[in-house]
């Protein structure tokens, strides 16, 4: 479609303005980063979203069987253990970025919704995990199940959430939080994308241009912004 033919009323040139005014275009997936993006610090948030991926995986096909399925199946017990682990590995991830963050206060720079949704997925995937123990349908869950319920009802809360409850618990695990954590997880990455990832304290930003600087020729400066990155960036 040209340019000539395009029009408001289109919803695609809608659509492609509301995602531009969301994320900039170029921002989604970008091919440069600041050279401090190669601290190992920066490497636990896309290892959490990785471990997050083979649980959301790994529980799809625990789901398919059915809530007790994986106690007399091999592959069921496979698939319940490496759930299990992916757990454990998003959990140490996470709570390595959560402080890596934090003591880099990443809140700075117009990126404090971006650490407060962060905050509170930790909490519900806290929750989440919670729930998922209460699934087990094992003596685990019930002694874990028993001795939560009277913490909760010294609260007033265990009419609500009743741990005991093992139907609601799975709906709530498989459901309701992965549903409402998903989404923050998503508007998380979505607000690292539009603002970049937190520098840290000591990062220098590229010196402006000097405006007594004399001016290139238009190739000569081709050439410098082709051979020479800015000094705060990297390519790929």
């Amino acid at each position: 479609m040209s340019t000539e033919q395009q029009s408001p009323s289109s919803w695609t040139v809608r659509l492609r303005a509301g995602i531009g005014r969301i994320v900039p275009a170029g921002q989604w997936l970008p091919d440069r980063q600041p050279t401090y993006v190669r601290s190992w610090i920066y490497v636990f948030g896309v290892a959490t979203l990785a471990a997050l991926l083979y649980v959301l995986a790994s529980g799809v096909v625990l789901i398919i069987g059915g809530p007790t399925w994986w106690h007399t199946s091999s592959v069921g017990h496979f698939f319940n253990s490496t759930h299990l682990w992916s757990v454990e590995l998003f959990f140490v991830f996470m709570v390595i970025h959560l402080w890596g963050e934090f003591f880099k206060a990443a809140w700075r720079g117009k990126r404090a919704l971006t650490w407060v949704i962060g905050a509170v997925a930790f909490v519900g995937s806290i929750a989440t995990a919670f729930t998922g123990y209460l699934s087990q349908t094992n003596f685990d869950s019930q002694w874990i199940s028993t001795q939560a319920k009277d913490g909760l009802n010294s609260v007033g809360v265990g009419s609500v959430f009743n741990v005991l409850n093992t139907g609601q618990m799975l709906m709530w695990h498989i459901m309701l939080l992965p549903l409402i954590g998903g989404l923050l997880v998503v508007l998380h990455v979505i607000l690292v994308q539009r603002h970049g990832v937190g520098p840290p304290f000591d990062a220098q930003p590229p010196e402006p241009a000097s405006p007594e600087a004399e001016p290139a020729d238009d190739d000569k400066a081709s050439e410098i912004r082709s051979d020479s990155p800015e000094p705060a960036q990297v390519a790929r």
